[in-house]
């Protein structure tokens, strides 16, 4: 085991965030659905030698294998904001687990109403787990709006769902097919900006390069979710739309005619597979740390902090959330 190098950084990223193969490295590391597996207790204790690292405790003979480690279970775990331990279904980690069990059905079960009513109502429930506990922490937000978010999110999915479902009743069938990308593709528009509303309405906070705080922007609140939804809407498009032409294609065989009832697990299966590596590589489209030229702020804001600091703040940095 190697040991804990002189001015180790726990906090320093093991790869390049500003790429997007080193931002896959580190969401392949974070999102790994095997932590969701790991006990309340051992998430506590990589917790606390994070935290001791930080304040450059390290617990004598402690390697840096399982400081690392350590790190990857509080990430995976814990929220980046509030340091606060995240629910198990709203982790990215449970996205694979969470999204595949849903996904697949929602794809098997698109026939009739009933059944797109019930799995889309089943998925924005999920969904509204996951956009709240990946929230800004900074922003607060009272049960009355994640009522409102919820409803008004599973509203726009059941519409889009059941009005494209009954549209292609007489198209070919692949395009029926494809309703339920359509239909979680509306909710994620929906969903996550009513979920984060505190944050453009109040803005979220925004810092220099060393977190120093300057202020709270309502125009880095709106990039930053804007990137969200296309990344979560990126998550979902290549098992929602590929899938459905493979299964189009399989149902043809004699063979798949003869196991229909598999056809929902073999769904599930194929929808894993494709999350295993969508979840992180949407995860990394954008830098977590997102930045914003101060040119682009709101022109109070701006001012301010040229007041303040002059030219020597090119861009402000926020936490854009997952």
């Amino acid at each position: 085991m190697a040991t804990v190098s002189l001015g180790f950084n726990i906090d320093s990223p093991r790869w390049d965030q500003s790429t997007f193969v080193g931002r896959l490295k580190h969401f392949l590391n974070v999102t790994d659905p095997r932590t969701v597996l790991v006990p309340e207790e051992e998430l506590d204790q990589a917790k606390a030698l994070v935290e001791g690292c930080r304040a450059g405790l390290v617990p004598p003979g402690s390697s840096q294998e399982q400081l690392l480690y350590a790190k990857k279970l509080y990430d995976s775990a814990f929220h980046p904001d509030s340091s606060e331990k995240m629910n198990f279904i709203g982790r990215m980690s449970f996205q694979v687990p969470g999204g595949m069990a849903i996904t697949g059905c929602m794809l098997q079960f698109y026939r009739t109403v009933p059944a797109v009513v019930f799995w889309q109502w089943v998925n924005q429930s999920f969904n509204a787990f996951v956009n709240y506990t990946n929230r800004n922490a900074a922003s607060p937000i009272s049960l009355r709006q994640i009522g409102v978010a919820y409803v008004t999110a599973t509203g726009a999915a059941l519409a889009t769902a059941v009005g494209l479902n009954l549209y292609t009743k007489r198209a070919p069938p692949l395009l029926a097919r494809w309703v339920p990308f359509a239909a979680v593709a509306a909710a994620n528009c929906v969903n996550i900006p009513m979920m984060r509303q505190q944050e453009i309405i109040n803005g979220i906070t925004v810092t220099d390069e060393n977190n120093n705080e300057l202020g709270r922007s309502r125009r880095a609140a709106v990039k930053g979710i804007a990137q969200v939804v296309l990344s979560r809407i990126t998550m979902a498009a290549p098992g929602m739309i590929i899938l459905p032409i493979i299964m189009e294609r399989l149902e043809k065989y004699t063979f798949m005619q003869r196991i229909r009832v598999l056809h929902g697990p073999l769904q599930v299966l194929l929808c894993g597979g494709f999350l295993l590596f969508m979840v992180p590589a949407a995860c990394a489209l954008f830098p977590q740390r997102c930045s914003l030229a101060l040119a682009d702020l709101e022109v109070e804001l701006r001012d301010s902090i040229m007041a303040k600091h002059g030219d020597k703040v090119p861009y402000v940095y926020f936490n854009k959330g997952l």
